[in-house]
């Protein structure tokens, strides 16, 4: 696994990701009553969490994709 995930696509990936948990989560919204968007919206933030942590996008890696510098 190679680095394809600079430092600013981390730190907006980290922030989504805790959004979208946290909406999944503890959010009041009808919208996210039902299960399609409450399980969706978990699964995104976690992989988006994950992303984060790892600096390894398969998505960009596929692509051809590289948000980093030193990489």
């Amino acid at each position: 696994m190679t680095t394809n995930v600079g430092t600013l696509d981390r730190i907006l990936r980290a922030a989504l990701g805790l959004i979208l948990l946290s909406l999944a989560l503890f959010s009041a919204s009808p919208l996210f009553a039902g299960p399609l968007f409450k399980y969706g919206a978990a699964a995104i933030g976690v992989v988006m969490l994950a992303t984060s942590v790892l600096r390894m996008c398969p998505l960009y890696a596929i692509l051809g994709i590289k948000t980093c510098r030193e990489c």
